[in-house]
C-alpha cells in the first residue's frame, strides 16, 4: 500500500511546539545512545504523519553543547522518519541576507570543538559520503514553498555551524566572511552528519535574526535581539512546516536513504556483538547474516 513518508521537525528556538496537529499523542524514546531532548509529538498535518522534537528541550532548558544529537536523530528513526528538517535560528554573514530573512543553506563549515558526530565505533568504522550534506529534494520542496508564500528566500550557501554557547568575536566574525560563508549557527552540526549516517533526508530551515557582530552600523547581536526577529520568523516557519506537510510525497531522486551502501569498512563479523545491537536499526542489514 502506498503510504505517505513520515515528516521530521527538529524545532530550534523560539520553535518549541506543533499546535496545529490533528491526533496529537507523545512518544518518550529510549534510544541506545541515551534519552533525547524530550518527549517527541506526533500527528497529523494534512494527511501527512510528522513527528515533532525541539532540540533544546521544553522551556529552552539545553545548550547547543549539551544537546544529545546522536538520541535525537536516532529517535527520529525509531519513529519511521526518513525525511528531516532542521529549523535553525542563524546570524547572517551577508548584507543581502536580512534579519527576517530565510535561508536554506546548502554547505556546513564545522567550527564544533565537543560533540558527539557519529553513530559508529567501537569496533564499526564507517565512512559516509558528505560532500552535499544537504538532501537536493527537501531542499527544492522547501523553496517551492517559500517561494509560494513570497518569502524572501536565500537558497544555497554555507552554515558556519560554531560550539558556542557565547556568540562571535568580531574577528571570528570577519573571518567567516572572508571564507564567503552565509550564515552562522550553532546547532546544525552534528545534525546534519548523524542524519547522513542514519540514511535520512535532511535540510535546514534557517531564520536570520540578526548581522552577528560583523556589521558596523547595527547593533552587536544579543539573546534580546533575537528573541525579537525570531516571534516574526517563527510564524513564517510554521507556515511552511503546513505547506510542506500538503505537498508530500515529494518528486524528485536523492541517494540519502542509501548513504551506507559501501560505507562499513569493518568486515562484519569483526564487529563486536554489543555493538552490532546497539547499530541493529541503522546497520543491522549488514549482520543479518552472522
Amino acid at each position: 500500500m502506498d503510504q505517505k513518508p513520515i515528516l521530521g521537525i527538529v524545532g530550534g528556538s523560539g520553535l518549541y511546539a506543533m499546535e496545529d496537529l490533528d491526533n496529537q499523542r507523545t512518544e518518550n524514546i529510549t534510544t541506545p545512545f541515551g534519552n533525547p531532548s524530550g518527549p517527541y509529538l506526533v500527528g497529523e498535518l494534512h494527511g501527512t504523519t510528522l513527528v515533532f522534537l525541539p532540540r533544546h528541550g521544553q522551556g529552552h532548558v539545553l545548550s547547543p553543547s549539551e544537546v544529545n544529537y546522536r538520541a535525537n536523530i536516532h529517535g527520529f528513526r525509531q519513529l519511521g522518519v526518513r525525511q528531516l528538517i532542521s529549523v535553525s535560528a542563524v546570524g547572517s554573514l551577508r548584507e543581502d541576507i536580512h534579519p527576517g530573512d530565510m535561508v536554506l543553506p546548502d554547505q556546513f563549515f564545522d567550527r564544533t570543538k565537543s560533540r558527539q558526530s557519529t553513530f559508529f565505533g567501537q569496533g564499526a568504522v564507517v565512512h559516509v559520503p558528505f560532500g552535499d550534506p544537504v538532501c537536493p529534494v527537501l531542499m527544492q520542496a522547501l523553496r517551492s514553498v517559500l517561494d509560494d508564500m513570497g518569502v524572501t528566500c536565500h537558497a544555497g550557501g554555507t552554515y558556519v555551524c560554531m560550539e558556542g554557547p557565547v556568540f562571535s568575536t568580531r574577528a571570528e566574525s570577519n573571518f567567516y566572511r572572508s571564507i564567503g560563508a552565509s550564515v552562522i549557527g550553532m546547532t546544525a552540526l552534528p545534525e546534519a552528519k548523524l542524519a547522513r549516517e542514519a540514511e535520512m533526508c535532511y535540510a535546514t530551515l534557517a531564520l536570520s535574526t540578526d548581522y552577528d557582530c560583523w556589521h558596523e552600523s547595527e547593533k552587536n547581536v544579543d539573546a534580546n535581539a533575537v528573541l525579537e526577529v525570531l516571534a516574526r520568523n517563527i510564524d513564517t516557519a510554521r507556515a511552511a512546516i503546513s505547506s510542506l506537510a500538503s505537498r508530500m510525497p515529494f518528486q524528485g531522486e536523492c541517494l540519502c536513504n542509501h548513504s551506507l551502501d559501501g560505507a562499513l569498512l569493518t568486515t562484519p563479523k569483526h564487529v563486536p556483538a554489543e555493538t552490532r545491537k546497539k547499530l541493529s536499526l541503522l546497520a543491522g542489514r549488514f549482520f543479518d547474516n552472522l
